[in-house]
């Protein structure tokens, strides 16, 4: 179990494990003696939750597909609530007991998956560097000398050990990216907005966002996926625009015109190694085709003092104000000492730097308008617990050189493995855009994830290959691989045509896949399966092309067990196209012999005649 991913956990219940085998087993491995957790479930706890799973799944009917994340154990950051523990923020005094779930728990609780701990943090997730808390520093899972990064500094620490396939953090300057980046480790800093802070402990409620740790883009993608829904009852949840358009100035797909800005003078503040590490990584994208654009980073350094330099530290105190009212001698002196800086604002103050942002922010845009995405290291430093003990605020300031604006700035973020350092320790580097871009961004990591891969975290297993999404040449048009049902003159093409989709050509697959025709489906629908190159063959689809603004709705109607996933062709390349769940393929007719499915088709109806 150690390092598996979302997909080996689903594939180990499609054989003869069960979750309370497995999650068993986990539990009984957990040490709540271990720093990066501040509590870890109980087997009175697991053997609940167990029977919640069980109760689910009935009223699923026994269809695993509408339980996504059945059996899948994740981790949670202690600022968040979960029904049975403790939401601590990693202050005791301040420590409660919820009624509810969060928001984003209650989500992923639905789709099947367990909270096995809560883990450490940042007091009130105050910090980028994992030690400041009374429950214990969390050490960097590759050296213990060397720090976790924070304020997440638990939940990235039990991924990257492979305790748990993700976890979630929160990030409101940094603190869901820099531990990705410590520890190797990927780090989805959504739009703000787009996952519920119902049921967070705020740190500023503007600005604070879920994150979530994982070691795959797929997996990243698929709890995002799950938990990225409008929460009526969260005055801070946004909807992503109905009418968004894929091809405005702030980003491009990749295959089209491939830019990334990145800073033009980094100071790496004494990091030989990081700065080594970074020269590597930018020579590795232009070996991808991208053309990297040096643009001064002064409006974004600018904007990133005003969060613990400017009146926006008040929005901290907001947070804790009562809490701290009668207990500010149980808070971390660090912690207290930023968040007591509010009192030397005024609302004028605040005012004045609400301008100056909207300001900075459009001179940001404007500055990254010609460009695929900005891309910086997620930290310039690697400090070591002695160092932040030396010099705990200074080191912490920093950590964020590189984070702290991108909240202000409403824009979104993905943090990703870059190799490693000389030394062993690993790098870390960042993809950003703006709001509601983070599909893209998943689209640019994935080629980088294919060409520089590392190992799963701080483990020794290797990490397989993503599959990125490849849009078509057209800026507003998104290509999709069909394979049954939704092939020329098959039932559901008008599902194409209706959206205006055009056909692009007939091909085949790579020959690394297998396609079988599911049961009781109406009209007949194929499963299709990538496997081992040796066991596979080359399966004909046709490539579509329709308005990316259609695509959701497209998207919307394909039912499980079938989904859109990626698909690769015989010429290398990769596009949207049909995939089905494991589990479904089990006592399916396997079809792949007739090359295609219309041939299937014209066989089976040759049969009945």
């Amino acid at each position: 179990m150690l390092g598996w991913t979302i997909s080996d956990w689903q594939q180990a219940y499609q054989g003869s494990s069960t979750p309370a085998q497995l999650l068993g087993d986990l539990q009984t491995s957990l040490d709540s003696n271990d720093s990066a957790w501040i509590s870890v479930i109980s087997p009175d706890q697991l053997e609940a939750s167990l029977a919640e799973l069980a109760h689910r799944l009935e009223c699923a009917e026994g269809d695993h597909s509408r339980l996504p994340l059945y059996g899948i154990p994740f981790a949670v950051k202690d600022n968040i609530d979960v029904v049975g523990f403790e939401t601590t923020a990693a202050c005791p005094a301040f420590a409660y007991t919820p009624e509810h779930d969060a928001v984003v728990v209650a989500r992923l609780k639905a789709a099947g998956a367990i909270v096995m701990g809560k883990t450490n943090l940042d007091q009130f997730a105050t910090g980028l560097v994992g030690a400041r808390s009374p429950y214990g520093a969390v050490p960097n899972s590759f050296d213990s000398e060397v720090i976790s990064g924070g304020s997440s500094s638990g939940s990235a620490s039990v991924v990257a050990r492979g305790l748990v396939p993700f976890a979630l953090g929160t990030d409101t300057a940094g603190s869901g990216r820099v531990p990705a980046g410590l520890n190797n480790l990927v780090g989805l800093k959504p739009t703000k907005g787009a996952i519920s802070i119902n049921g967070v402990v705020p740190a500023c409620r503007t600005l604070d966002c879920v994150s979530i740790f994982a070691h795959t883009l797929e997996d990243s993608r698929t709890v995002f996926d799950l938990v990225a829904i409008p929460e009526p009852a969260d005055p801070f949840s946004r909807a992503h625009p109905a009418a968004f358009s894929t091809d405005e100035p702030a980003i491009r797909r990749p295959g089209v015109i491939r830019r990334l800005a990145v800073p033009a003078n980094p100071d790496w503040f004494g990091d030989t190694q990081n700065e080594a590490a970074w020269q590597v990584t930018l020579e590795q994208w232009k070996a991808l085709g991208y053309t990297l654009m040096p643009v001064d980073f002064s409006p974004l350094f600018a904007l990133a003092a005003l969060l613990y330099e400017g009146p926006w530290v008040a929005e901290r105190h907001a947070a804790v104000e009562d809490f701290m009212a009668d207990h500010a001698d149980s808070m971390n002196p660090v912690v207290r000492g930023i968040i007591e800086k509010a009192s030397q604002f005024s609302a004028t103050d605040t005012f004045k730097a609400m301008y100056r942002k909207e300001a900075l922010v459009r001179s940001i845009d404007q500055l990254l308008a010609e460009t695929d995405a900005l891309l910086v290291p997620t930290a310039p430093i690697t400090p070591t617990r002695a160092q932040v003990e030396a010099d705990p605020v200074g080191v912490n300031s920093l950590l964020g050189t590189y984070t702290n604006f991108v909240n202000l700035a409403d824009m979104s973020a993905l943090a990703i493995p870059a190799g490693f350092r000389t030394d062993g320790l690993p790098f870390g580097q960042t993809l950003i855009s703006g709001a509601w871009r983070d599909a893209d961004l998943q689209q640019i990591a994935g080629l980088w994830m294919n060409a520089y891969p590392t190992p799963i975290g701080a483990t020794d297993r290797d990490r397989q290959p993503e599959a990125p999404f490849i849009a078509s040449d057209a800026n507003d048009m998104i290509a999709v691989a069909v394979v049954g049902a939704h092939l020329s003159g098959m039932p559901l093409n008008i599902q194409l045509t209706e959206r205006n989709a055009e056909r692009l050509e007939e091909t085949t697959t790579a020959s690394t896949y297998r396609l079988y025709a599911l049961p009781d489906t109406t009209p007949p629908k194929p499963g299709l399966r990538r496997v081992d190159p040796a066991d596979g063959a080359a399966i004909i689809v046709e490539v579509w092309q329709m308005p990316a603004s259609a695509f959701g709705s497209f998207v919307d109607l394909v039912p499980p067990p079938l989904g859109i996933g990626n698909v690769e062709l015989s010429d290398g390349r990769w596009v949207n196209g049909f995939i089905c769940e494991g589990y479904a393929l089990d006592g399916a007719r396997d079809v792949t012999a007739f090359g295609g499915w219309r041939a299937y088709i014209d066989a089976v109806k040759t049969e009945r005649a």
